[in-house]
């Protein structure tokens, strides 16, 4: 048997891998139209800011390691240009001689990946005018950096005392996964940078109030954000800086400009054989990552996916389904009956020290699809045991069946990194599983003091989400608070800090004492900090008889919600 693979990185490198391990016998070639297989393009960024100090640390397999240790015929520099899906050939390129050689296969994997956006805009070819895909991409960046421009390099080379060095400047159009991590690390090293962003928020995954407070954040750290506008047009002027024009007119200068506006699925080649094309514009495949062409597979960044949550097909360039997915067409043309389950998105982001993550369904594509059976809740736990040092805060959303409390999604950011990834990734699992709240009140997770709580912020967000199906703690939202009740059950020195107009304060300590001073008539909405003195709250009233709510995340969901009508 002889399989050809079309793409050398995350989906083709592993499924060829995976495929000689299987099988001994097989002929295995496979081509990349780079220079490099097996790289680590999520690391690019952190190649520019220094983070990753050697460009060979980004290479994690070479051509000869794939030779020597699984004897594959690898092809850098080789670009498939055409498919005869009638013949079971593919037309070859060679991209240095330009070469044409014919190679046949008896099964066929494309991994070719996703090309980035490069929208047809006056002046977008300019010098100075980047994107960030492969590793010679960010080498260029490099090397423009340290003297591109006579701005970039003149005081570097200033032969006197210099006591003034210019400012550099950097405009990053796309605030997605690789326009915010290039934007921090052109910080990192100097940069004074503008990032452009088309949407109204940032890392388009996130519900809008999480999105705004990644915002704020990344803005007290030095980014200049600009929402609801992107670029128009780049003028390069005679100082070699760019000048960058935007849809509202307005104009940004910059010594150098990174361009992240996105990825599209790479289908040429696809085309080519006739395979079927999905409506998002990936290449569509089934659960065992065939095309339309039974010896035919296609695996990562170009394909249609199903998402696990919600059923629709969809675009994900991440790299961990990718590699999932290599795998399981080593499977299926070994004649195992492996098949992807589809994908959740799981993603996180890390920011200036802190971190952004996400998995499932967000609100905004659960009200996009009309879907009303769910109920959400915010809760701020700490990242570890309160009482050992270095304990902060985590932000964390959760959204659930209303109907049977089924996981549907999770969100959450916070200053330690890692504690938000490990628990959207303990949420991805169990979202994976089908679990219910349920579930999580009873999961059974790593416990000491420097790395959580003897209640994990999983649990306490089971806890939570089923204490309201069960009726024991009824909630409502700030988004539906219109001429309500509103108690507030905290200290009045708090409400010295912040204080909601009209809400009636009797703090948790006195309203047992008090409770003739509230209307029986009415539902009486509690407020506190996060939500847990207003549970308590919610109980005692509840026992005596009032219609009583607890307000969702408090005065903390507060916060992110009225920074996203501020905007």
């Amino acid at each position: 048997m002889k399989v050809v693979i079309v793409g050398g990185v995350a989906g083709g490198a592993s499924c060829a891998a995976r495929l000689r391990r299987l099988d001994e016998n097989a002929e295995i070639v496979m081509v990349e139209k780079g220079p490099y297989v097996s790289y680590a393009n999520c690391g690019l960024p952190y190649y520019v800011g220094g983070v990753i100090e050697k460009e060979s640390s980004l290479l994690v397999a070479s051509e000869q390691m794939f030779k020597v240790m699984f004897g594959i015929d690898v092809r850098t520099n080789c670009e498939a240009v055409s498919i005869s899906a009638k013949d079971k050939t593919v037309e070859l390129r060679d991209v240095e001689s330009g070469e044409i050689t014919v190679e046949p296969y008896d099964k066929l994997v494309l991994s070719p990946g996703a090309a980035s956006v490069h929208p047809p805009l006056p002046g977008i070819d300019s010098p100075g005018i980047f994107q960030v895909r492969t590793v010679p991409d960010v080498r260029k960046i490099r090397e423009w950096i340290e003297g591109g421009t006579t701005y970039l390099t003149g005081m570097s080379n200033y032969s006197g005392i210099q006591m003034v060095k210019p400012a550099r400047r950097a405009v990053v159009v796309g605030g997605g996964f690789i326009g915010l991590e290039m934007a921090e690390n052109l910080i990192h090293i100097g940069f004074e940078v503008t990032v452009l962003q088309r949407l109204p928020q940032i890392l388009g995954p996130l519900d809008p109030e999480f999105a705004v407070t990644v915002e704020e954040f990344i803005k007290a750290r030095g980014v200049k954000l600009e929402l609801n506008d992107g670029a128009a047009a780049f003028e390069q002027l005679d100082s070699g800086a760019i000048k960058v024009k935007t849809d509202s007119g307005k104009e940004h200068l910059a010594d150098i400009v990174i361009l992240a506006i996105g990825v599209r699925p790479d289908t040429a080649l696809a085309k080519t054989a006739d395979l079927e094309i999905g409506e998002r514009g990936g290449i569509r495949v089934d659960d065992q990552m065939h095309t339309s062409d039974p010896d035919i597979f296609a695996v990562g960044d170009v394909i249609e996916v199903k998402d696990f949550g919600t059923g629709e097909w969809s675009l994900v360039a991440l790299a961990g389904p990718a590699n999932r997915q290599g795998r399981i067409a080593a499977d299926v043309i070994c004649g195992r009956d492996s098949r992807f389950r589809g994908t959740q998105g799981t993603s996180i982001i890390g920011l200036f020290g802190g971190a952004a993550a996400w998995t499932g369904v967000s609100e905004k594509t659960l009200q996009r699809l009309g879907d009303s059976d769910y109920e959400k809740i915010y809760l701020y736990p700490n990242s570890h045991a309160g009482y050992y040092p270095g304990a902060s805060m985590i932000g964390l959303k959760v959204l659930f069946r209303k109907s049977d409390g089924k996981l549907l999604g999770a969100q959450a950011l916070g200053a330690d990194g890692p504690a938000v990834d490990k628990r959207i990734s303990a949420l991805a699992m169990a979202i994976q599983m089908g679990a219910t709240v349920y579930d999580l009140e009873e999961a059974e997770l790593c416990y000491a003091p420097q790395f959580g709580s003897a209640k994990d912020p999983v649990n306490f967000a089971g806890m939570v989400a089923a204490n309201i199906l069960q009726g024991d703690m009824p909630v409502s939202h700030w988004d539906s608070m219109d001429d309500a009740f509103l108690l507030d059950v905290r200290e009045p020195v708090e409400l010295a800090v912040e204080s909601v107009p009209g809400a009636v304060n009797i703090p948790l300590s006195q309203l047992r004492s008090r409770l003739a001073e509230l209307p029986k008539e009415r539902e009486i909405h509690i407020i506190c900090r996060s939500a847990q003195r207003a549970y308590y709250a919610t109980q005692l009233l509840q026992q005596h008889d009032f219609k009583a709510s607890n307000i969702s995340g408090g005065m903390l969901s507060r916060a992110m919600e009225s920074m996203e009508k501020a905007k």
